[in-house]
């Protein structure tokens, strides 16, 4: 478990800082302070001309702040030239601006080629990074206008990424693709950043996939203005504004159902006994759940559903809840599966539903009520419903 007395590790650190641009009426960022944990993914949400992108571009330079201070690990960005300052931040625009005369391979080395790596490896880290963003080997002799925009945003990753840099800049980067790819694409940043751990600043207007890929939002308005500062699920179980409240959407409480999973609420046993019970106690179980079916467990595993009829005939023959007839759970669910998967699943099914693990293993039950109490309490963030 954390000390949770411990500091945070920062790695981007913004203090004061402002950005005028001339013949603006007001400034595009005014006195923003703001701290970037590292290995974490962090989204600048808002509309726009709010200074998000304006935010992005002064953290490497792009863009020269007006005023204050930029550290990334401690160290003032204005403390070296600019060219040195981007070569260790990786940066995928939206548009991913690969050089079209260049292939693929050559698009990857851009920085380890400017930073004079002997071509070995160069070239040891163009096939490391082909893997780890998911693209064919075959493709690293062609050119960015035969690849697919999907396979063209992965190659841009995989350029920020050569020089192993300890932070990614992304504005945008999905914003071109279908959202059939951009889903996609969103997933596998999420698992990238299992493998790499990044700090990584993510910038969006789109709420759905700061919810989705940031472990922290900062939600801003125009001027650079941070409204709140929260992990998805705080932005959307208790806004701090009406702007935030307006701006995330009145469905914020069906959007908690694909940010949480199962495993975060509080199980309980549920109509389900061990095989080895006494039929009192199996009859207790369906008399305090009040349903018609009962679950079994062999040795902790999950061995499936029987109607209460036949646990009543059993018991009139002399038999045992072994010799019962069962059927596979049809209203089951793994721990990682989300709230919202759950809901649709209890709604479907029109009962309780059975959490069970990769392993077999029952958990408990969740209902209806279980996932309503726990979004409209604390509960959600204490439980731990693991098996």
């Amino acid at each position: 478990m954390p000390d949770p007395t411990s500091q945070p590790d920062i790695a981007i650190r913004l203090t004061g800082v402002t950005k005028e641009f001339d013949g603006a009426a007001s400034a595009a960022v005014d006195d923003l302070s703001l701290d970037i944990e590292s290995g974490t993914i962090m989204a600048l949400l808002g509309p726009s001309g709010c200074g998000k992108t304006t935010t992005l571009r002064m953290i490497n330079r792009l863009i020269e702040p007006t005023a204050g201070m930029i550290e990334i690990n401690g160290v003032d960005v204005m403390s070296q030239s600019a060219q040195e300052l981007r070569r260790g931040i990786g940066y995928v625009i939206q548009q991913v601006g690969l050089f079209p005369h260049r292939t693929i391979a050559s698009n990857i080395a851009t920085v380890p080629t400017m930073l004079g790596w002997e071509k070995s490896r160069s070239s040891a880290r163009v096939e490391e990074l082909i893997a780890l963003v998911g693209l064919d080997h075959e493709l690293l002799n062609r050119y960015p206008d035969e690849l697919s925009g999907g396979q063209q945003q992965r190659v841009g990753v995989a350029r920020a990424l050569a020089a192993d840099p300890p932070v990614l800049l992304m504005d945008e980067p999905f914003g071109a693709v279908d959202p059939i790819v951009r889903g996609r694409l969103q997933e596998e940043l999420l698992d990238l950043q299992t493998k790499v751990s990044k700090t990584i600043v993510l910038v969006t207007h789109d709420v759905d996939e700061a919810l989705r890929v940031a472990d922290t939002i900062a939600l801003m308005n125009v001027g650079g203005v941070v409204e709140q500062l929260a992990t998805p699920d705080e932005l959307m179980r208790a806004p701090a504004n009406d702007f935030v409240k307006s701006f995330v959407g009145e469905d914020r409480g069906l959007r908690r159902l694909a940010l949480n999973t199962v495993s975060a609420l509080r199980f309980h046993q549920g109509p389900v006994v061990d095989v080895a019970a006494a039929f009192d106690d199996a009859e207790r179980a369906i008399s305090t759940e009040g349903t018609d079916w009962l679950g079994i467990t062999i040795d902790g595993r999950f061995a499936g559903w029987t109607r209460v009829n036949d646990v009543s005939a059993a018991r009139t023959n002399g038999t045992t809840l072994a010799d019962v007839q069962r059927f596979d759970p049809i209203a089951q669910i793994e721990p990682s599966s989300t709230l919202h998967a759950a809901m649709e699943l209890i709604m479907s099914s029109n009962s309780s539903v059975a959490v069970i693990n990769d392993s077999g293993n029952y958990g408990g039950v969740v209902t209806l009520e279980d996932i309503r109490r726990a979004l409209s309490s604390a509960d959600i963030e204490t439980a731990d419903g693991t098996i």
